[in-house]
C-alpha cells in the first residue's frame, strides 16, 4: 500500500507531505485547494508522461515521492526483484524529477530506473481512476483480463496464449523450411551436375601441383637428359672428372704429409669431399637414365590438367575450392530431402496444435460467455445504487477472424445510464463522475480477484448525493477491506465512513497563498463533515448531523459522539491528547510537527 507520498514544487505545490493509512483515506477541501493536483503528482509518479510546464513558477525542478509498503505482496516483491530492485524491510521508494529542461529521471529505492519500469511498478502498485486516459480498465486487455479473473479462466487463456504461441512459432519454421525448400529445388538441378562433375573428376588434394612438376620433367626431356649427362661426365664419369682428379690430388697431399705430419688432418677433408661427390656421380648417373621420353604419358597429364582448370575456373580458385563445393552441393541436395522429412513432422505437429488450440479457445470462450453474462448482471444491479437507475451493463464478445493468443474474441465492456439508449463502449462514457462510479461497481464486485493493493478515486462523487452518496460511501467502504482506498471527495456522506480524513486547506499570509494538509480527528472532523454538509460548521445544527453522520459511519469513537445531554443539546467532548501516529506495523509514524486539538499533523506549500 501507499503509506507516504511527497510534492515539491508541482504546480502551485511548493512542499506537500501527506501520510495514508490501511482503509478508506479520504481527502477533502475547498474547491481550488489543491487536491486534483495531488492526484496528477500521484499519477506523475505512476508514469505518467512529464512535461516542464508542470513545475511551480520560479523552480528548477518538480519532484514527487512515494513510500510503498510490500510486506504483504510477496508477489509485487518478486516483480520488484525480477527487475533488479531490491526491496529493503519490505518497502520500497519511488521518485520521478521533472527539470526546466523537459528532462525527466526517475528512481526506486536510490537506484535509477526507466520511467518504463517506473510505469510497470506503479501500475501493479497503485490503479488510479480519475482521468480517462489513467484508468486501466479502459483498455481492452484489462477487461479481458477482468473477465478472465471474474470467470476464473486465467489458466485457461494462459493455455490458449501458450498453445498460440507454440503453434505460431511451428507455422513460422514451416514457412522458412518450405522457402528453403524452395530455393533449394530451384537450384537442384544445378546443384546436382555441380556435385557430380566435380565427384566423376576423381579429384585428389595436390594433385595440380603434382602434374604440374610431372608436366615439367615430361616436356623439357631433351634438356634434363643433356645436363644430367653433362653433370655426370664431369663429376664421374668423364676423362678429366673431378673424381678422378681428385685421385690424383690425393697422392700430392700424401707427399706434403710426409713432409709435414701435421697437415695429416687434410687427408680426412679430401677424401670425405670424394666419398661425396661419388656418390653424386652415381645419383647423376641413375636420374640420367630415368628421364625417358614418353609422348602418350605427356599428352596423357596435358589432357588431366585441362579438366583441372577448367573446374578451378568454374569452382575455384584452387583445387581445395573445387572439392568443397563438391562438397556442399552434395551437402545441399541432402538437406532438401532432410527438409522435406522435417516440413512433415512439423505440418503434422501443427495440426495437431491447431486442435488443441480450438479445443481450448473454445473452452475460454464458453466460460467469457457464460461468466460475462454473470458480470454483466451483478455490474448492472449494482448501479442503481450508485445513482444511475438507469444503468445497463453489458460485456460484449466479438468473434475474431482467427484465433488470437488472447483468445477467439475480443472483449469489450460497454455501459448506458440513461433509458432507451444502447451501451457504449466503456471508454467512451463521457461523464468522469458516471465512469468512476461504474469502475467503483466493478471494483466492489472484483475485489477478492484484483491484485492491486491501492485504489485512487477521484471525480467519484459527481453529479450525487442523499441516499445515493450514501450507497458510494458503503461501496468503498466495502472495497476498502480487500484494498487501501484513497478517494478525494466533496461528499461528506463518503467523508464520515474514512478510516483516515486528509484536509487540503488553503492559507494566505501576505501575498503568497500557502496549502496546508491536515490530518483530521475528533471534532475537527466532526466540524469538516459538518462544512461538507453545506451548513455552518459552527452551527449546533450542522455539527449535531455531522455527529450524526459519523456515527452511522462508525468513523468516531464514543468521546466524539455523546449523547444529547439535558436541555436538548449534543456537546461534543475534547478527545484525549493526540498518541503518536503509526505505521500499520505499529512502527512509530512521523512526529506532528503542530499540534492542535483534534489536528494531528500537517505539511504545508505556499504559492
Amino acid at each position: 500500500m501507499l503509506r507516504e507520498l511527497r510534492i515539491r514544487h508541482y504546480a502551485v505545490i511548493e512542499d506537500l507531505r501527506i501520510r495514508l493509512e490501511p482503509g478508506l483515506n479520504v481527502l477533502t477541501g475547498e474547491t481550488g485547494a489543491g487536491k486534483s493536483i495531488i492526484v496528477g503528482a500521484l499519477s506523475l509518479l505512476l508514469g505518467e508522461r512529464a512535461t516542464a510546464d508542470l513545475i511551480r513558477e520560479g523552480e528548477s525542478q518538480a519532484v514527487v515521492e512515494g513510500v510503498f509498503d510490500l510486506r504483504e505482496r510477496p508477489d509485487l516483491r518478486r516483480m520488484c526483484d525480477e527487475r533488479g530492485i531490491e526491496v529493503e524491510d519490505g518497502l520500497i521508494v519511488m521518485k520521478r524529477e521533472v527539470n526546466a529542461e523537459g528532462r525527466n529521471r526517475a528512481w526506486i529505492n536510490g537506484s535509477p530506473v526507466s520511467a518504463t519500469v517506473v510505469g510497470e511498478i506503479g501500475r501493479a502498485l497503485v490503479d488510479l481512476h480519475g482521468q480517462h486516459e489513467h484508468q486501466t480498465l479502459l483498455r481492452a486487455d484489462e477487461q479481458r483480463l477482468v473477465l478472465d479473473a471474474y470467470a476464473g479462466a486465467g489458466e485457461a487463456a494462459a493455455q490458449v496464449a501458450r498453445l498460440h504461441t507454440e503453434l505460431h512459432a511451428v507455422r513460422r519454421e514451416i514457412a522458412e523450411l518450405e522457402a528453403r525448400r524452395a530455393q533449394l529445388q530451384q537450384r537442384a538441378d544445378f546443384l546436382r551436375h555441380q556435385a557430380q562433375e566435380i565427384e566423376a573428376a576423381g579429384l585428389r588434394p595436390d594433385e595440380d601441383r603434382e602434374l604440374d612438376e610431372l608436366e615439367r620433367r615430361l616436356s623439357h626431356f631433351e634438356e634434363l637428359l643433356a645436363i644430367s649427362s653433362e653433370l655426370h661426365e664431369a663429376i664421374y664419369s668423364g676423362d678429366e672428372a673431378i673424381v678422378a682428379r681428385l685421385a690424383g690430388l690425393g697422392r700430392r697431399l700424401d707427399a706434403l704429409i710426409r713432409i709435414d705430419p701435421s697437415a695429416a688432418e687434410l687427408r680426412e677433408a679430401l677424401e670425405s669431399a670424394r666419398y661425396t661427390l661419388q656418390d653424386l656421380g652415381v645419383r647423376l648417373g641413375r636420374y640420367r637414365g630415368s628421364v625417358d621420353h614418353d609422348p602418350a604419358r605427356l599428352t596423357e597429364v596435358r589432357r588431366r590438367q585441362d579438366v583441372l582448370y577448367r573446374l578451378k575456373s568454374k569452382y575455384g580458385p584452387t583445387l581445395a575450392d573445387v572439392i568443397e563445393a563438391g562438397r556442399r552441393a552434395r551437402g545441399e541436395l541432402s538437406s532438401a530431402e532432410e527438409t522435406g522429412l522435417e516440413l512433415e513432422t512439423l505440418t503434422e505437429r501443427g495440426r495437431t496444435l491447431e486442435v488443441e488450440l480450438a479445443h481450448e479457445a473454445q473452452a475460454l470462450s464458453e466460460a467469457r460467455r457464460r461468466r460475462g453474462e454473470a458480470l454483466a448482471r451483478e455490474v448492472t444491479a449494482s448501479l442503481p445504487g450508485l445513482g444511475m437507475p438507469d444503468g445497463l451493463f453489458e460485456v460484449s464478445l466479438t468473434p475474431l477472424a482467427a484465433i488470437a493468443s488472447s483468445g477467439a474474441e475480443s472483449v469489450e465492456f460497454g455501459v448506458t445510464v440513461n433509458r432507451g439508449f444502447e451501451p457504449r463502449p466503456l471508454a467512451r462514457v463521457a461523464s468522469g463522475g458516471e465512469l468512476s462510479r461504474i469502475m467503483l461497481a466493478l471494483k466492489a464486485i472484483l475485489a477478492r480477484l484484483d491484485r492491486v493493493p491501492s485504489l485512487v478515486f477521484d471525480e467519484i462523487d459527481v453529479g450525487i448525493g442523499g441516499i445515493v452518496a450514501l450507497r458510494v460511501g458503503e461501496t468503498l467502504k466495502a472495497v476498502s477491506g480487500n484494498h487501501q482506498v484513497f478517494v478525494i471527495t466533496h461528499l461528506p456522506q463518503i467523508a464520515a465512513r474514512a478510516d483516515h480524513h486528509v484536509l487540503v486547506t488553503k492559507l494566505t499570509a501576505g501575498d503568497r497563498a500557502a496549502a496546508v494538509v491536515e490530518e483530521l480527528s475528533g471534532p475537527a472532523r466532526v466540524r469538516e463533515v459538518a462544512r461538507l454538509l453545506g451548513g455552518d460548521p459552527d452551527s449546533e445544527v450542522s455539527l449535531r448531523h455531522a455527529r450524526e453522520l459519523l456515527g452511522a459511519g462508525k468513523a468516531v469513537s464514543p468521546q466524539e459522539v455523546e449523547p444529547r445531554p439535558a436541555g436538548g443539546r449534543r456537546a461534543a467532548k475534547e478527545p484525549a491528547a493526540p498518541r503518536e501516529p503509526t505505521g500499520r506495523d505499529g512502527s512509530p509514524g512521523a512526529r506532528p510537527t503542530r499540534q492542535a486539538p483534534g489536528r494531528r499533523r500537517k505539511s504545508s506549500s505556499s504559492n
